[in-house]
């Protein structure tokens, strides 16, 4: 076995017992690099990349192509969800050298200074796709650095420079305004498929939840039609899509056609935690229970199959088993026949459009092409018991497809993923009540606070009891997400009080001199450059997230400091979220907080007693985006409460609301009628609809 075998990442021990001697990123290949003056050949992808698993069984596992790799390089494994600052870097660096494109597997040869010289993603082990063989590339870059040495390092050098570039534009307050919204708006849904949904034409096809967030923020507010009409038809024909699992429940990554049939089967918490809350929030906005039903077959997904024993949440499952892509989730009509009693074999076959050709290499990916109504029609029966034999044959199907050769888990805990997760979960446990989502959410913050906090900071990932790596940005902005979620399902001060000091430890440590945050915290890893990312990708970037929560914490708390700190995040970005809105979804919404402001409700009484509940009823009527809300507890003696609480008291001796905006606050009512109409309320008369 080689240098991974001592490593806790699954995607990394995938590759322990490679003929490759591979390392991983640390003091000793570099010193090793260094001293046998060798290049580094740099591989970084993640568990649940299916093409990295090609290219592993290809080359990786490959005799000819290990010693190769060996005799002429030093070579290093990085899983980059362990280690997003480096994939942060090479990827960029990935980018300039093949004109924009990038993606896993990465590959980027280094000298052993850690600067880059050359950079690809797959290669194949045979010339094909028009592409080189991986040896090909392999000899080629060996002959550039033992023949071409001052070649190199001028290329390393301009590459690295370019690295190095991270300031910012300076921007004023005048430039986050409601045009800006409007703009990024209208930007948004001049790209709405009218087809197939979504807010991208074409395939691949991403379900993009930040920036449908942002348009369904926009509908709240302004009450647009259209916004209404984008939001509900994406969600629908994505959950209806084969990218949806139709019997077990959550999303896979993408999907490889426009029409969200054929996904990539990957399952990743970072979507699922991102589409439960969207399908949450569309549900409480539209009052339409479809969207409840997949929020729910989301949340159960996650809790019966990526939750570990200790309450934190595994990271990804793949999209093979057996060495077969989506093997695990596809059907033939013969199985599905052997498997259901005849009456709902032929409904399951109706319903999801099933033939004996298929749709999926011979077999079928579940989908839902017809409306039920038609279905039902077609089998001369109702709506009613149609859907009663699909959800008693899905029971009979998960259970069925339980006996298969499941796909590999990948089940370390990051601490930013379980954030995310936690935020979904317990705004689920809050807007439906429901107990087992709650109990749910406080086990797993309890755990990442005990296993992945460490002297007053956050670390990275846990796997097998070892909790390891430095926090970066985006773990703390996801963290304190999820704490201030929970906190307001709680109402334990304890967890405002752990999110309140987080985000003090990232203003100290992670601050950047021109506005804004590094996702790294200013004692971390010396690397080429310090990163600074300031797009959301597939997960939220952590400036964008990190602006979000301090504008949060600022509500709660009443100090300008928090709000000024998001403002140094936002303004520069102002230009670049008018133009491209697609790559600053959540900075969008983050921006719509400090724009259309920030309801506060501080609610006084019993939350046993029902008047209490009465008023706390209101506050979660709807979908209320800019509302936060903060209860003083029963017994709150020796309690760090939010000061949003600070002086309030019963009024009359009830239980009370007050409701504060913009520095100003109305006075405290004691009727949910009342404060139905207080939260009402926008300073911001709508727009005409677009």
């Amino acid at each position: 076995m080689n240098h991974l075998q001592h490593e806790t990442s699954p995607y990394l021990l995938q590759h322990a017992d490679n003929p490759v001697d591979w390392y991983p990123w640390g003091t000793e290949a570099l010193a090793k690099a260094s001293a046998d003056n060798k290049p580094i050949l740099l591989s970084v992808g993640y568990s649940a990349c299916h093409w990295c698993h090609v290219m592993a069984h290809e080359s990786f596992e490959n005799p000819e192509t290990a010693a190769y790799m060996n005799a002429h390089f030093v070579c290093i494994k990085v899983d980059r969800e362990e280690r997003p600052d480096l994939d942060d870097i090479y990827m960029t660096a990935t980018q300039a050298f093949t004109g924009g494109h990038g993606g896993w597997p990465m590959t980027v040869f280094l000298k052993p200074d850690m600067r880059p010289f050359h950079a690809g993603t797959y290669f194949p082990d045979q010339p094909r796709y028009g592409m080189p063989s991986f040896r090909q590339v392999l000899e080629a870059v060996a002959d550039a650095y033992e023949n071409n040495a001052a070649q190199v390092d001028s290329l390393a050098a301009e590459v690295t420079r370019d690295l190095q570039r991270s300031g910012l534009a300076a921007g004023a307050d005048a430039d986050l305004s409601l045009d800006l919204l409007e703009s990024a708006y209208r930007a948004l849904t001049r790209d709405f498929d009218p087809i197939h949904g979504g807010l991208t034409h074409g395939a691949p096809k991403f379900p993009n939840p930040m920036t449908l967030e942002f348009v369904l923020r926009t509908y709240v507010h302004t009450g647009y039609e259209r916004a209404h009409e984008i939001v509900t038809y994406s969600l629908r024909k994505m959950a209806r899509g084969g990218i949806y699992d139709q019997v077990g429940g959550g999303f896979h990554r993408y999907s490889v056609d426009e029409r969200w049939l054929v996904p990539h089967f990957e399952k990743m918490l970072y979507d699922n935690a991102q589409l439960s809350r969207l399908y949450l929030h569309t549900w409480a906005a539209t009052a339409d229970p479809f969207f409840k039903d997949i929020a729910v077959g989301i949340y159960d997904y996650i809790l019966r199959e990526m939750t570990a024993p200790s309450g934190a949440f595994y990271s990804t499952t793949d999209a093979d088993s057996e060495h077969v892509e989506g093997k695990f989730f596809v059907w033939t009509m013969a199985e599905i026949r052997a498997a259901l009693p005849p009456d709902q074999a032929a409904a399951v076959i109706a319903y999801y459009g099933v033939t004996e050709k298929g749709n999926f290499e011979g077999a079928h990916i579940l989908n839902v092409p017809t409306e039920p109504a038609e279905v039902a029609q077609k089998l001369g029966i109702t709506r009613e018991t149609l859907m009663e034999r699909i959800e008693a044959a899905r029971t009979t199907l998960y259970a069925v497809r339980e006996k298969r050769v499941h796909p590999g888990r990948d089940e370390k805990i990051l601490t930013a993923w379980n954030g995310m997760m936690l935020a979904s979960l317990a705004e689920a446990a809050r807007m439906l009540d429901r107990a087992d989502y709650r109990e749910a959410a406080i086990k797993n913050a309890d755990f990442v606070l005990r296993e992945l906090g460490q002297d007053g900071r956050l670390l990275r990932t846990h796997k097998d009891g070892v909790s390891k790596l430095n926090g970066y940005l985006e773990d703390y902005a996801n963290w304190i997400d999820g704490l201030l979620a929970l906190y307001q399902a709680t109402f334990e001060p304890r967890y405002f009080s752990e999110a309140r000091r987080l985000a003090d430890h990232v203003l100290a440590h992670f601050a950047a001199p021109d506005g804004g945050f590094f996702d790294t915290a200013d004692d971390h890893e010396a690397l080429i450059a310090r990163p600074r990312n300031l797009q959301d990708n597939a997960v939220p970037c952590g400036n964008s997230m990190m602006a979000r929560v301090l504008i949060l914490v600022g509500a709660f708390t009443g100090e300008a400091t928090y709000e000024a700190a998001a403002r140094g995040v936002l303004r520069p970005l102002s230009a670049a979220m008018r133009q491209y809105p697609g790559a600053f979804g959540e900075a969008l919404g983050a921006a719509d907080l400090l724009v259309r402001g920030i309801k506060e409700v501080a609610l006084v009484g019993d939350p046993t007693l029902a008047a209490t509940r009465a008023l706390q009823a209101i506050v979660e009527r709807g979908y209320r985006p800019n509302v936060i809300r903060a209860l003083t507890p029963v017994d709150c003696e020796d309690q760090a409460v939010p000061p949003l609480l600070d002086y309030r008291t019963h009024v009359k001796g009830l239980p009370a609301a007050y409701v504060c905006e913009h520095f100003v606050c109305q006075r405290p009512v004691t009727e949910p009628a009342a404060l139905n109409a207080l939260l009402a309320r926008s300073p911001h008369p709508p727009a005409p609809s677009p």
